[in-house]
């Protein structure tokens, strides 16, 4: 197996997207996704078993396509790589099965990685933004439908830490769930950043989940939720708050409202995030996941980092996303770094922990 240069075929099935990417390197050569998120509009939501046969229906056509976008061929291929975990069962599963036929058919080497290591992974490539080496002093904050946590990232082959998450909903469910209560669809997160623009975010003041002195603690004896984050009681906010401006008859205020959530939201994020950063010496943030295409999440993020004289990257959109090249590139570093490939006798876990880089 090629360990300088080794070309890396990844595949991402961990919600709704079918992700294949190819990778020489640190050099992206093929990034295409299939979504299904037209197929979970009409349910406010993603639905796992429509997602899983979304994957199964897409993952051949959208392995040819990768392989020709590429110039490549599969037999030149060094090692084949999957998400293994954390995301929904039944979406894991067809992805993990696609991989280890394919693994099985070819003799190649497959790689199981972690689906939010590999969202740090984004950042690998050449002609993205660390331009393929990583800092040695790298935190990433990962904001999205399934997930908010951020990381301490020392070696992404091999030793990454959770500093902090949410508790309960992620980010972008609550953005989902908001969204239904203000009557604007699914996606949630896109639809509340737009209308947002027309609201006055100080209209209503809604609670920071988990920033009370008894969870926050201080530096020296932190709380048991210094880092962490909560978006329920946020979510019960809005909804109590919809319920008196209908109980009086009165027109909701859309647009205050989801400008005043979306800025609790951004808020307690980014000011724990850039704690955490502080606190723990990291110097250098990476923003990823499908909310990092929130205007008013780059923009806070980006301001408090600045502040505090933290460097912060954003890869781009196609790369925050759920993708097939972020999880060719981690498993790129891995074999880089000696690692070695997965048993195939591994299983998809859908709640596999960060910590665990490869499976």
């Amino acid at each position: 197996m090629n360990r300088t240069e080794p070309l890396v075929l990844g595949i991402e099935s961990s919600c709704d997207e079918t992700g294949v990417g190819i990778v020489r390197g640190t050099r992206l050569l093929a990034n295409t996704v299939s979504s299904s998120m037209d197929e979970h509009v009409r349910f406010g939501g993603v639905i796992p078993e429509i997602a899983s046969r979304a994957h199964l229906d897409a993952l051949v056509p959208t392995l040819h396509e990768a392989l020709e976008t590429a110039g490549v061929a599969l037999e030149d291929v060094d090692a084949l790589a999957v998400t293994s975990g954390p995301g929904l069962a039944g979406a894991l599963m067809v992805g993990v099965c696609g991989a280890k036929a394919l693994a099985v058919a070819t003799g190649k080497p497959l790689f199981a990685v972690n689906h939010l290591v590999a969202h740090v992974g984004a950042g690998l490539m050449d002609d993205g933004v660390y331009g393929g080496a990583l800092p040695a002093d790298l935190g990433a904050l990962l904001v999205s439908g399934g997930h908010t946590e951020v990381l301490r990232v020392r070696n992404i082959a091999g030793d990454v830490e959770l500093l902090g998450s949410t508790i309960d909903d992620a980010a972008g469910e609550a953005y989902d769930k908001v969204a239904r209560l203000l009557g604007l669809g699914y996606p949630g997160g896109p639809a509340i950043d737009r209308i947002a623009r027309e609201g006055n975010p100080r209209a209503v003041r809604f609670p920071r989940g988990l920033t009370q002195p008894k969870y926050m603690g201080t530096a020296e004896e932190p709380g048991p939720h210094r880092y962490d984050w909560s978006f329920s009681g946020l979510k019960t906010a809005v909804a109590r708050c919809v319920e008196q401006f209908e109980a009086a008859g009165q027109e909701v205020p859309v647009a205050d409202i989801a400008a005043s959530f979306q800025e609790a939201v951004v808020d307690v994020i980014t000011s724990k995030a850039v704690l955490a950063c502080r606190e723990q010496g990291i110097r250098n943030l990476l923003l990823g996941g499908g909310v990092a295409a929130n205007s008013r999440l780059r923009e806070l993020t980006r301001a408090r980092c600045g502040s505090a004289g933290i460097s912060l990257a954003v890869p781009e959109f196609s790369l925050c996303t759920d993708n097939g090249a972020m999880v060719a590139a981690l498993a790129a570093r891995v074999i880089m770094d000696g690692g070695e490939p997965s048993d195939l006798d591994f299983a998809p876990e859908s709640s596999l922990p960060v910590t665990a880089v490869t499976v």
